[in-house]
């Protein structure tokens, strides 16, 4: 993004704009938990929920940007509560073997 004089907006500008953009949108609560605190949050919510729900991670890596390595060690230990489907899709896949 450009600044007014199609300068490079600032970092500094940033913040403070998702600083006033979270205090508008959240409750009180939120602003002031640790939630969203940063606009990079939003991109490790999104690349967490996605894997959560079963995205395969080669798809999940490409559309961040990053190699599966990458994205599987940073994000890996987000993946919470996924063993009971696991296990559900793996019996399934061996029973069309049978």
């Amino acid at each position: 993004f450009t600044n007014e004089r199609g300068g490079v907006v600032g970092s500094s500008t940033y913040y403070r704009v998702w600083q006033e953009a979270r205090a508008l949108a959240l409750p009180p609560a939120a602003v002031a938990s640790p939630l969203a605190a940063r606009p990079y949050d939003l991109r490790h919510s999104a690349l967490s929920t996605w894997l959560n729900a079963g995205v395969d991670p080669t798809e999940v890596a490409e559309r961040a940007g990053n190699s599966v390595e990458v994205l599987l060690s940073r994000y890996a230990k987000c993946i919470d509560g996924r063993q009971e489907v696991v296990n559900r899709k793996i019996e399934e896949l061996l029973r069309e073997y049978e």
